[in-house]
């Protein structure tokens, strides 16, 4: 499965800083007043221990982690969705799983801000705004649409377009209260969503809020500052995390022992890239479950609530048209096995069959015909 978060933020919130954080890339800040429909992409293996433990248990010739996509796109200024987006930049925001609204926390006298004072909880209402003016503005444009091609529509067609019509209005209402689409889509009936996915609205998409901190607001200032941010900000769909962008990215160019050293002088117990990608992964409602033996261990990604015949599906079209039934162990059975003839000794080896909803870090092997 490819996963896709793309980057937003204010111009000058240190963006592309945090998207070299996260990547370990080398994409040069300031590069889009050339092409600035041009995204840098960067792919990014996600930490788990499990994996780690399963590779020293079985020896396999390789590892192989589940991953995000991150896309660092132009940045958003305030009052972009009156103006319009270019098709390019609304392509990008539409067709990612979710987002990553980058904000600022830190003071750079060399690098003002465009909206003046440092205000981080500004700036996410800001954005916040745009995007849902963006979804006003298309479900606008949809309805003024439907309306002269109602009238001429007879039979299914129009009863399509009525169907269609009735949803959107209520998005119309909800977004016209600020409210976002992610938070009345529970009420939504799942076949009328369907219509709408096509138009990939953003406040539809699970929100991450990484707060961009500078060196100074390492530890008790930085920390008060993220859960003020968390009460105010958090809700289901939308998670609020830190980061010391410009801290990171120099750490993430050091060897190994530099690094650590480095941390330690700045008072750093960990890094925080790890919990943010983990973050990521568990905000798009995302899951691992593994496959083990001697040529790799690989962790494989779906969503939370598929079956085992879909996770199938995840590694092979050929398995999942051909399953026959998963033998599945859960990680913490295994481990506490110490290994697979021990958990079949114990009969704590399961047959599930095509219907078996799939748990967080369940060890499968899939049986299926060819």
């Amino acid at each position: 499965m490819s996963t896709t978060l793309v980057l937003i933020g204010l111009p000058s919130s240190g963006k592309t800083t945090v998207f070299n954080a996260l990547t370990r890339s080398e994409a040069q800040t300031g590069t889009y007043s050339a092409n600035p429909d041009e995204p840098n992409l960067a792919t990014v293996k996600v930490p788990d221990a499990r994996l780690d433990v399963l590779t020293e248990m079985f020896r396999p010739q390789r590892k192989i982690p589940a991953d995000v996509q991150y896309l660092d796109v132009a940045g958003i200024a305030k009052g972009i969705s009156e103006k319009g987006m270019s098709g390019a930049l609304l392509g990008h925001l539409s067709q990612a799983d979710a987002l990553l609204l980058v904000v600022r926390a830190f003071a750079d006298p060399n690098v003002p801000h465009v909206e003046g004072p440092v205000d981080p909880a500004r700036d996410i209402e800001t954005l916040q705004l745009e995007l849902l003016l963006t979804d006003l503005g298309a479900v606008d444009k949809r309805l003024e649409r439907i309306k002269s091609q109602a009238p001429k529509a007879s039979g299914r067609e129009r009863e399509t377009l009525e169907r269609e019509r009735g949803v959107l209005e209520r998005l119309k209402a909800a977004l016209e209260a600020e409210t976002p689409i992610r938070e009345v889509l529970p009420d939504i009936d799942p076949d009328d969503w369907k219509m709408l996915r096509g138009f990939g609205f953003l406040t539809a998409k699970p929100l991450l809020i990484l707060l961009n901190q500078g060196e100074d607001q390492l530890g008790t200032n930085g920390e008060e500052l993220l859960r003020d941010l968390q009460s105010r900000f958090e809700r289901p769909g939308v998670a609020v995390e830190s980061l010391a962008g410009q801290i990171e990215m120099e750490i993430g160019r050091l060897d190994p022992a530099d690094a650590e050293e480095f941390m330690r002088d700045l008072g750093i117990a960990e890094s925080s890239l790890d919990r943010v990608i983990r973050r990521s992964f568990a905000l798009l409602g995302l899951i691992p479950f593994f496959t083990v033996g001697p040529d790799e261990c690989r962790a494989w990604t779906i969503r939370r609530g598929e079956t085992a015949v879909e996770a199938a599906g995840a590694i092979h079209s050929d398995i999942q048209r051909g399953f026959i039934r998963a033998e599945t162990v859960s990680y913490d059975d295994l481990v506490a096995a110490g290994g697979m003839p021990e958990v079949r000794k114990q009969g704590k080896l399961r047959r599930e069959g095509r219907e078996y909803v799939m748990q967080d870090g369940d060890v499968v092997n899939f049986l299926f015909n060819v």
